[in-house]
């Protein structure tokens, strides 16, 4: 049988037509595969002119590398990037100059963006390279150094879709991006399947996929390595107009990062809730899973299950002490702080913190040089956390020193000093552990102490708990203070 071919001229360039599909090469609109011409007028003639025709393919062709600055994705087309075809952002930083946060100039720019679309999909056997250490600054040991600026952080986000509606990622190589990588602000029924996203460890602020003000998301069957967050949920206060961050579901992803590879925050000035995470692998992280509220938005209806967590210590530099589950609620620092800026609602000097509650970890394995740890600036920030079939297995991987949590960015001191227990709880309400286990490595430092550690928890429930502390008949097996019924 034979496929019928139809050639067209559209806009002084040829189109093909397979099928009823009309597909736009963008080397017919001038675009050059020689990795230095920069291509981004011929790619947006190829996506204006498939857009004024109805939708369609825009086609980046197999084979070639394509160098481009910032162009836009317009409705109803599919970007497709051809087998062994490179996408390369470019290097000349003068190129970026639209925000990635609107009024908000000091955190990046965009690179590959679209703005109220419906019925995209972004697919192909090839990749889009953000071309990340191209922006950075001298590389240290742990980090790459961040460049100055004066107003407008050039730094791009690789792919940012504000408003979108039907919107599919899938079957793609992504890599390298400077800043985020994937920001999906504000859209209704999107899907990213069967990526891989494959970001610099040393990059700070690249995040993997950031799901911003967003309904009915699904992420699945995808691999994912960034220095920052891999996946991560949030309400940024620039996009406040598109409410909540509701339905969303995350299944069959692995994720290595050096600060927290699935983290819930900690932007967050509306509210997040309605979430599943289920059957993912975390490797080599910081942090393994992180609630972290600052802001007055709350996190609710949250379930975590059939996840392995392996996190261990790194640098300062990235936000985290190996926490393998990590659920705080504390207010962020005040606008005198480094932190604070566009984080604040306007015109305040201090923020609130909502709540977290009704949170579920269930057949969770850890593995890590830090325990669980729970807290919040008063008891009733953090309310109804269930721990069910959790493995706590700790064990000193590295040379770095521990003994400590990280609370940044937050009013309180940003590391609490003191010992490591395989659970550490301070300041909520309705904790239940059950049906869960603890084991110790091999020769473990003096800090290592409880299975449990309590303070000022109000209705703490322990069922069904095998474990005993890291010195036993040194070091008692529970530590509770102040514990109510």
């Amino acid at each position: 049988m034979f496929k019928f071919l139809f050639l067209t001229f559209f806009c002084g360039a040829v189109f093909i037509q397979a099928k009823g599909q009309s597909v736009f090469n963008i080397a017919d609109y001038g675009a050059k595969n020689d990795g230095t011409t920069n291509n981004a007028v011929a790619i947006q003639k190829a996506i204006d002119a498939c857009a004024a025709a109805g939708g369609g393919k825009v086609l980046v062709p197999a084979g070639g590398t394509f160098l481009t600055g910032p162009f836009e994705l317009k409705s109803n087309i599919t970007f497709e990037v051809g087998n062994n075809a490179k996408l390369l952002a470019s290097p000349d930083e003068s190129l970026y100059t639209q925000s990635a946060f609107r009024e908000n100039k000091g955190e990046g720019t965009m690179w590959i963006s679209g703005h109220n679309l419906e019925n995209v999909t972004i697919c192909g056997a090839g990749t889009l390279d953000g071309n990340g250490i191209s922006f950075m600054g001298k590389e240290l040991d742990d980090s790459y150094e961040l460049k100055p600026f004066d107003i407008v952080d050039p730094r791009p986000h690789l792919l940012t879709i504000i408003g979108g509606r039907n919107i599919r990622i899938r079957d793609l190589t992504i890599r390298n991006s400077a800043y985020w990588t994937v920001h999906l602000v504000g859209c209704d029924d999107a899907a990213i399947d069967n990526i891989t996203l494959l970001n610099s460890l040393k990059v700070r602020n690249s995040d993997g996929i950031d799901v911003d003000h967003s309904k009915n998301v699904r992420i699945s069957n995808s691999y994912i390595e960034s220095g920052d967050d891999c996946i991560c949920l949030k309400n940024r206060r620039e996009f406040a107009e598109f409410g909540v961050c509701e339905n969303i579901t995350v299944n069959n992803c692995t994720m290595t990062s050096r600060s927290c590879a699935v983290k819930i925050g900690s932007e967050n000035m509306d509210s997040i809730r309605n979430v599943v995470f289920n059957n993912c692998i975390i490797t080599e992280s910081n942090r393994g899973i992180g609630i972290q509220n600052r802001d007055e938005g709350t996190v609710t209806n949250v379930i975590f299950s059939d996840i392995i967590v392996d996190s261990h210590l790194f640098s300062d530099v990235w936000w985290g002490k190996a926490e393998p589950i990590y659920v705080t609620a504390y207010r962020r620092a005040t606008a005198n702080h480094k932190d604070a800026g566009w984080r604040l609602p306007k015109g305040q000097k201090e923020g609130k913190v909502g709540k977290v509650c009704n949170i579920s970890f269930r057949n969770i394995q850890c593995i890590s040089e830090n325990g669980i740890y729970v807290s919040a600036e008063s008891a009733d920030k953090v309310s109804d956390i269930y721990f069910d079939q959790v493995s706590v297995n700790i064990a000193k991987t590295t040379a770095i020193p521990g003994g400590s949590y990280d609370r940044r960015p937050s009013n309180a001191d940003p590391f609490v000093q003191g010992s490591t227990a395989a659970f550490y709880l301070d300041n909520a309400t309705g904790i239940t552990i059950r049906n869960s286990s603890v084991k110790w490595g091999i020769n473990p430092p003096a800090y290592y102490t409880h299975v449990v550690e309590a303070h000022k928890v109000v209705d703490l429930k322990i069922s069904q708990l095998d474990g005993h502390s890291a010195f036993p008949g040194k070091v008692k097996d529970q530590q509770i203070d102040n514990v109510l019924k």
